[in-house]
């Protein structure tokens, strides 16, 4: 899957590589438009596959990736890739994060790209496509079509619209039916994707904690079996019903590829959380003999409150991505935690700061009834940083509540 590939482009030989890929999309997509011509005469010995590349160790390979495979008998045996972009445009990591992520189709031999997965040890699973030959004439005119130079960037969205959704797109286009679907047996009905992405990222939890703050509650929804197929390794087992393709090969085995051994659970989102937790304690228990310990930890805690809800503020606000609004972490995760954090300890500012610990833990226990009832999961790590709030709220919204009273 293409989406994270940014981070692995900054390696040297990644962007040797990038560069020879987009050398030959531009040589063939200009064959492409040229072949569309006289395409017709060409299609009895032509041929369509789907190709799905076994998931990686790196985060941006934990999906597995897709691309078209055709046989053309004028101009060989060659891939169209839509996970394609150039990590050296201005400010590509701000527009990437801000949800302008425009990605590139590109074509180049399948010997390229098969030697690539091979020295990464990922696999490759080829699905033929068992099309008619005037339906497979439009899939390589779609195709191609796709690799003009007014085409082949595209807005690229990593549930709806990515390099997994685009050749399937191409195939049920040209083939004028939908796609047959249906979840394989380890996956019950009722799926999501926030569901499907922790399954593929199970170990890798802190990718996934960090996945659960950014994107909202967009990714809650139950989605179809057809919208599972944003995930390229399910695709070989989501449309294993559907007549269009052939039982699938393997082209390419695994070595060493395929993600990593789990995080250590002691490494895990959840047991830190929970061990912070339970310095939240300590402190709380401690508190009217060590000011001024609770004092720096309140102040800590809600400096990282306030960054996350800084982060959560811009995605939410500024970023076009369609996943990360309405996120209902906000509740929890926003910047007027800083209210905390400069006015612990300053008397004259103690209203205000009892003020929003109020608002603060109404807010909490809305945002533990929105998770509840199911309109947005919260990551399992969430509960114990959540808890850790409202014990630290409610102990200051006591203590200072009663002195208040003393002094009227």
């Amino acid at each position: 899957m293409g989406k994270f590939r940014i981070f692995a482009e900054q390696n040297t030989k990644m962007n040797i590589f990038k560069h020879t890929i987009l050398f030959f999309s531009l040589v063939l997509a200009s064959i492409s438009v040229k072949a569309e011509i006289n395409i017709v005469d060409s299609v009895p010995n032509s041929s369509i596959s789907l190709l799905i590349c076994t998931p990686g160790s790196e985060i941006y390979e934990l999906e597995g990736h897709a691309a078209l495979r055709i046989i053309h008998p004028s101009y060989g045996d060659f891939i169209i890739n839509w996970g394609l972009f150039d990590f050296n445009a201005p400010n590509f990591v701000y527009r990437f994060t801000k949800g302008e992520t425009d990605y590139q189709a590109g074509a180049y031999p399948t010997d390229l790209f098969i030697k690539q997965y091979r020295n990464e040890g990922r696999g490759i699973i080829e699905i033929p496509v068992k099309l008619i030959p005037e339906q497979i004439e439009a899939v390589i005119a779609l195709a191609t079509d796709n690799l003009k130079p007014e085409n082949r960037v595209y807005h690229y969205n990593y549930v709806y619209d990515n390099c997994s959704t685009r050749p399937l797109a191409i195939i049920q286009q040209a083939s004028g039916d939908s796609l047959v679907t249906c979840f394989p047996d380890k996956f019950s009905d009722g799926q999501t994707f926030r569901s499907l992405m922790t399954y593929f990222h199970r170990n890798y939890p802190w990718y996934q904690f960090g996945i659960d703050l950014a994107l909202g509650s967009g990714i809650d929804k139950k989605i179809t079996s057809a919208e599972a197929t944003f995930a390229p390794a399910m695709v070989a087992d989501l449309i294993r019903n559907d007549s269009r393709f052939s039982e699938p090969v393997m082209i390419l085995h695994e070595t060493d590829g395929g993600p990593e051994n789990p995080t250590p659970w002691y490494f895990t989102p959840l047991f830190v959380c929970w061990l912070l937790f339970t310095v939240s304690i300590i402190v709380t228990v401690v508190e009217n003999r060590h000011t001024n310990l609770s004092r720096w930890f309140d102040r800590i805690y809600y400096l990282l409150v306030a960054l996350a809800g800084m982060v959560l503020t811009f995605l939410i606000f500024v970023s076009i991505h369609e996943a990360t609004s309405p996120n209902w972490l906000y509740l929890w995760l926003n910047p007027l935690a800083l209210i905390v954090v400069i006015g612990t300890g300053i008397n004259r500012l103690t209203p205000l700061v009892l003020l929003y610990q109020i608002v603060n833990f109404a807010s909490l226990i809305a945002l533990c009834i929105i998770a509840a009832i199911g309109i947005q999961s919260l990551n399992q790590a969430f509960y114990p940083l959540i808890i850790i709030d409202l014990l630290r709220s409610a102990n200051y919204i006591y203590k200072n509540k009663i002195c208040l009273l003393r002094k009227n």
